[in-house]
């Protein structure tokens, strides 16, 4: 595959510790292709819709079925579920949905705190209402019943890693897709390569470079194609943007932006 001769992955530092992303093999000019992921190769978990929950429904059932092999496809999905964030794991801790009633108050942002606790409640109200053909029946593990943390930990993983592509240009719908390799891309909001292609039978997501490219350079893309703040990054991904992220949530409380409702919307 050419995407794996120009680009890997790699270890870089930040502060103290290291961080996995995406690394430049060779060098690249703007315009040139940095990485390009067949449409087949990712996970489509249904149109775009505005609560995370029904797609994480989707994506904990692909899930626990093909690493428990009760369904199978002409895909192998299995190594790349594999190496998605651990349940619980770090990872996703630093996440506003993991804290506790207390850490959330600290935030001091009632913004941040309705959607988490709305998100939530739609978790807890999609468990009630047992939708027993689309949750999985057992964890992993093949014995455990899903948890509301199971759901809470899918719904996670589609507010931050999910990508929102486009479907034909016949059709005015965009889908949600966890696209391999490019899900590995660490955020710059300065960053000038551009997320491209749409979702359908036989397209190409590409990441197509905005500037040149040196070897050994880190290839970052900006979340939320940078029109979010950090009232996003705080509760999708657990970090905190650079003085425009929080230029963007200024605004947003005195009135002059509006909150987006999903990093990837």
């Amino acid at each position: 595959d050419d995407t794996l001769k120009r680009v890997a992955l790699g270890y870089f530092s930040y502060g103290k510790e290291k961080i996995r992303g995406v690394v430049a093999l060779k060098a690249m000019k703007k315009g040139d292709v940095i990485i390009s992921i067949p449409y087949e190769l990712a996970v489509n978990l249904g149109a775009e819709a505005g609560d995370p929950t029904i797609p994480a429904v989707n994506l904990l059932r692909k899930y626990c079925e093909t690493l428990t092999k009760t369904t199978s496809g002409k895909i192998d999905r299995s190594p790349y579920y594999r190496i998605l964030p651990e349940y619980m794991g770090t990872d996703c801790l630093g996440s506003t949905d993991f804290y506790s009633e207390e850490a959330l108050d600290a935030l001091q942002s009632p913004l941040i705190t309705e959607e988490t606790k709305t998100r939530s409640d739609n978790i807890k109200t999609m468990l009630e209402e047992d939708p027993s053909t689309l949750l999985p029946k057992t964890w992993i593990d093949g014995e455990s019943s899903i948890t509301e943390k199971h759901l809470q930990w899918a719904t996670w993983l589609i507010t931050s890693r999910v990508l929102t592509v486009e479907g034909g240009a016949d059709e005015n719908v965009s889908y949600r897709l966890l696209i391999p390799f490019l899900d590995m891309c660490n955020h710059d909001r300065s960053s000038l390569h551009v997320l491209t292609g749409r979702a359908v039978p036989g397209g190409e997501l590409k990441v197509v470079a905005g500037g040149p490219i040196q070897v050994g350079d880190q290839i970052n893309i900006s979340y939320g194609g940078g029109m979010v703040g950090n009232d996003r990054f705080i509760q999708d991904y657990g970090f905190l943007d650079n003085e425009d992220g929080y230029q963007m949530i200024a605004e947003q409380l005195i009135g002059k932006k509006k909150m987006a409702e999903g990093a990837n919307a």
